[in-house]
């Protein structure tokens, strides 16, 4: 048997940080992960075309923020600030509590080497029936001319209507997977289809992390306003 981990989950704490931050009594926890996983479904429901590639969220008493990192933030805020503003409703109204929930929005900068926006372009374009190997290969060349140092593309289910589902894979440059300093994105879409679901893997080599703790945002609420120069807050 294949003896593998998560990519993401591999590096919790060394160069990735935890995308829920609280502390809450035992009986508390399946309440808040059940909200955390409700919270992400509804944003990526309403803003998966902003290009998400992650939601965030702290907690501190009856304080509550999410960060959302897109790479078109200005879809998400809305003329004016209505869109965020709306958000923020369905978020207060989802969580049935008296939540003083935040939002902020951080911009990517370079959306073609982050490995699940990566994903969910390659799902979408196979939703739209375009070629599954044309989408790969065509973001496999973006995230190389872009800076990445690796990069592989793994898709499987019925691949172009196919009676029988497999697996294929596209790699290029090196992908140090087990190696806890190298900063390895991850990324995992699925595709709906009229003949089943595809689902897509993306992990994205962007070199080695000299300073591990480098790539760790503050922590805390008090601490989320400094952050790297590469957001829109709202």
């Amino acid at each position: 048997m294949g003896q593998k981990t998560h990519p993401y989950g591999f590096r919790l704490g060394v160069t990735k940080n935890w995308r829920s931050r609280w502390v809450a009594p035992f009986e508390k926890y399946p309440e808040y992960i059940v909200q955390d996983e409700q919270i992400r479904k509804l944003v990526n429901k309403h803003y998966g075309h902003a290009g998400i590639s992650s939601v965030e969220i702290e907690r501190l008493g009856n304080k509550m923020r999410v960060i959302i990192w897109t790479a078109r933030p200005g879809m998400i805020i809305g003329k004016q600030g209505s869109e965020i503003e709306h958000l923020r409703e369905e978020i207060v109204r989802l969580l049935k509590s008296d939540y003083e929930v935040r939002i902020a929005i951080y911009e990517v900068k370079n959306p073609e080497i982050d490995a699940q926006i990566v994903s969910d372009s390659i799902a979408r374009q196979i939703e739209r029936r375009v070629s599954y190997k044309r989408a790969m290969k065509q973001a496999i060349s973006r995230a190389m001319r872009s800076g990445a140092q690796g990069i592989k593309i793994a898709v499987s289910g019925r691949l172009g209507g196919a009676e029988i589902a497999r697996r294929e894979w596209f790699v290029q440059g090196k992908l140090p997977l087990s190696t806890l300093k190298s900063d390895v994105d991850y990324g995992y879409s699925i595709a709906v289809t009229k003949y089943g679901t595809i689902g897509v893997k993306c992990w994205i080599y962007k070199g080695d992390v000299e300073d591990l703790q480098e790539l760790l945002p503050p922590r805390g609420l008090e601490k989320a306003e400094r952050r790297p120069e590469r957001h829109a807050n709202a």
